[in-house]
């Protein structure tokens, strides 16, 4: 079994063997949220046992809340020995695994509709409800916040650039001279764009890892130690996060049934309450290092969770569909791409110079409520699934 020796602070420096019995013993007492992971064996059965819809997804939904919580611990384990930049960028990776995976089983059923709601639901709700609730919790009883502002500006041209993505191809529909030539050009000009930002996505690793990881950084506090093993913290990342989609499936599997039964509008399950599921872990691990000031790690996660949908998910996706014959492209509907251009022009006013406080969280989170209350109102369902 591997162990490893980590100093104690003290009078006297002693040494404290952290293996795998220790580290889960550790993990398993670290939240009073834990008690929640009774719902996980729960969920598992009355899912098999094929339950009615809106039991699934609420149990699958109390599920997934301590597993949230676990991948924060276990993402600030590592993020103390490899540096916050590699930790958000891990939590980030590991969450986003998950709408990954369920947007190419989604896409193969040709739900394109489900899926393009997915992604657009899971940008605005990390960068409007996770950065909101970030600001506003971090910044109580703090005057402000501050995080690197080079590294802010950065996410902020890149958010930029995935907004662009989405409005050239709307801009290409609505000037295409028939309806033909648009499905053809949009669906050229959506496989040509998915390329170009898998390579600035790469790019953006390597500036963020590599040639500027001082600026994504937070200070190292030497007080705070590791207290579980590095193998059993990456161990605890993976399976979490395995379980984690398990739960997520049924609940996306759950939509149609919750749909009928609460008598709300499909577009609305996809964009505002799945992503708010499946973005679980970004969303309680963001919060918890705001609170702890942890401000780089905290922006890094929620900014670099939208970052890596609208650069790595989406075009992936569309490439997917690209080889199993689905015409999965980067056009959306007009009035979500025109929410899509507002939520980013704010969020890129808050961020540019580095700081925060509780009113810019209050701002963020009035943003999402009215553009949750706008998809809830629109009439969105097409049918056309």
């Amino acid at each position: 079994m591997i162990t490893e020796t980590q100093p104690l602070l003290g009078g006297n420096e002693r040494t404290k063997k952290l293996d795998f019995w220790t580290s889960l013993k550790v993990t398993t007492l670290s939240s009073k949220f834990n008690i929640l992971l009774v719902f996980v064996p729960i969920a598992l059965f009355v899912s098999f046992m094929g339950s009615s819809a809106p039991v699934v997804f609420s149990l699958n939904f109390m599920a997934i809340i301590p597993l949230a919580k676990l991948l924060g611990f276990a993402t600030e384990e590592i993020a103390l020995r490899c540096g916050s930049t590699v930790g958000s960028l891990l939590n980030a990776t590991f969450g986003n695994a998950v709408e990954l995976i369920l947007g190419v089983v989604a896409l193969d059923k040709g739900l394109i509709r489900v899926v393009q709601a997915s992604v657009l639901g899971s940008i605005l709700s990390n960068i409007l409800l996770v950065l909101g609730f970030c600001f506003l919790l971090g910044g109580a009883g703090r005057s402000e916040q501050s995080f690197n502002i080079t590294a802010a500006q950065t996410s902020s041209s890149l958010l930029a650039l995935t907004t662009l993505s989405l409005l050239v191809p709307a801009a290409f529909s609505a000037t295409a001279e028939t309806e033909e030539d648009a499905e053809v050009g949009v669906l050229n000009l959506s496989h040509g764009t998915a390329l170009i930002l898998l390579v600035v996505y790469v790019l953006f690793l390597i500036f963020q890892l590599k040639t500027h990881s001082h600026l994504y950084e937070d200070e190292e506090d030497e007080e705070e130690q590791p207290t579980t093993s590095l193998s059993f913290s990456v161990f605890a990342l993976i399976v979490i996060a395995a379980v984690v989609s398990i739960h997520a499936e049924f609940l996306v599997g759950a939509i149609e049934g919750v749909v009928s039964s609460w008598g709300i509008d499909e577009t609305f399950v996809g964009i505002i309450l799945l992503p708010i599921v499946g973005n679980a872990a970004e969303h309680v691990s963001s919060v918890t290092f705001a609170m702890k000031n942890k401000m780089n790690l905290s922006v890094g996660i929620a900014v670099s969770s939208s970052l890596q949908i609208g650069l790595l998910v989406t075009p992936v996706l569309v490439i997917a569909g690209w080889a199993i014959g689905q015409p999965m492209t980067l056009f959306f509907d007009d009035f979500e791409t025109v929410i899509l251009f507002s939520s980013v022009l704010i969020v890129n006013y808050l961020i540019q110079d580095g700081r925060s406080n509780w009113l810019e969280g209050v701002l963020l989170l009035s943003s999402y409520a009215i553009v949750a209350l706008a998809f809830y109102c629109h009439p969105t369902s097409r049918g056309s699934d």
